[in-house]
């Protein structure tokens, strides 16, 4: 019966696999299946390089930028600075994403493959092909040549529209919501993203204020007088060092968004006010989300365990009302064991 079982399982592939991947399609030279091992490692490749501009896009768009010793590196060319050489291959790798969506199949409404070059960039015109032109666009070049601060930030904000391939991500991330572990450490990994983006606005508000302000009382000042680095203004490389204020900034976004708050790093001005009864906001959310999940996650483990107490508390019952005599109530319990270690309390007629 076992065996017969097993056969029937295995034949039901033709039934349950889609069906463009039971037919051999018929695709033109040059054009790639959106199943193939090439297309899946060519994905996980771009998710890696995505996670990268998530991490160092906003980290270089608030600090680097402005930052005396990174413009000189800048100025000299791409042999100086590696994280331009980066940059670069990353522009590049996204260009030639694009020209590979271009030429990938993919399944229309009837569950057929769709192999036409013509169809094929007509459906990707109609989808990601914006967001991924503009997250492509190298705006590292434009830097070159422009000497202006103004020109420097506002491409440096430009290049944040790289951070608009995360939602095709997050599609794609949809796939492993059934793993409980997988969703657990994506929640956290976001987390920590959010975190990391929210120090960097953190710090960008409080260095494009700080020549402002005459009283001096923003967090990058008090920060100097606590660590013994000073601003003079006098000199552009005084105050602390870059190391100092992220870490500062990225500690001072966890304790405001996991409202623990030790006040050691507090806003002074106006501004920096207002950003953290924003940041006060989205870290309840997040902590909404986050424990509402988890104890779904929670609830899913030990759904298992709950199912077999309850099986086990009516056998027992079933036990005491018929009478059951003793050596006979032992091997039912012994075999309802069994029997659920074996099939794990999956009904297989309902199956």
């Amino acid at each position: 019966y076992d065996f017969l079982f097993h056969i029937q399982v295995l034949s039901l592939g033709a039934d349950v696999l889609p069906e463009y991947k039971l037919q051999t399609p018929r695709i033109n030279k040059f054009t790639i299946l959106h199943y193939s091992p090439f297309k899946a490692v060519w994905d996980w490749l771009i998710l890696l390089l995505v996670i990268y501009t998530a991490i160092f896009t906003p980290y270089s768009a608030a600090f680097l930028l402005n930052d005396r010793e990174e413009q000189k590196r800048r100025e000299c060319g791409y042999s100086c600075s590696p994280l331009n050489v980066v940059d670069l291959i990353v522009d590049i790798m996204f260009i030639i994403d694009i020209l590979i969506n271009f030429r990938t199949t993919y399944v229309n409404q009837n569950e057929e493959v769709v192999s036409d070059p013509a169809k094929i960039a007509i459906h990707y015109f109609k989808g990601w092909f914006l967001i991924d032109m503009v997250a492509a666009i190298p705006f590292d070049l434009l830097i070159f040549g422009s000497g202006s601060d103004e020109t420097t930030t506002l491409i440096g904000l430009l290049k944040t529209a790289r951070l608009l391939r995360l939602v095709r991500v997050a599609r794609k991330l949809d796939r492993y919501s059934e793993y409980g572990a997988a969703v657990l450490m994506l929640l956290m990994c976001i987390f920590a993203l959010i975190a990391h983006w929210l120090a960097c606005i953190w710090y960008a508000i409080g260095n494009v204020e700080r020549p402002y302000l005459t009283d001096k009382i923003g967090w990058l000042d008090s920060l100097g007088q606590q660590i013994g680095k000073r601003y003079n203004d006098s000199d552009s490389s005084s105050g602390p060092s870059i190391k100092d204020k992220y870490v500062t900034a990225l500690y001072f976004t966890f304790s405001s968004l996991t409202s623990v708050g030790f006040g050691n790093v507090s806003p002074n001005t106006n501004s920096e006010k207002i950003f953290s009864i924003c940041v006060m906001l989205i870290g309840s959310l997040m902590y909404a989300s986050i424990f509402g999940n988890v104890s779904a996650i929670i609830q899913r483990l030990y759904s298992g365990t709950a199912r077999y107490h309850m099986q086990m508390l009516r056998v027992k019952e079933f036990i005491r009302f018929h009478q059951i005599p003793n050596p006979l109530r032992q091997r039912l319990e012994e075999y309802f064991q069994h029997a659920w270690t074996y099939t794990n309390g999956i009904d297989m007629n309902m199956v």
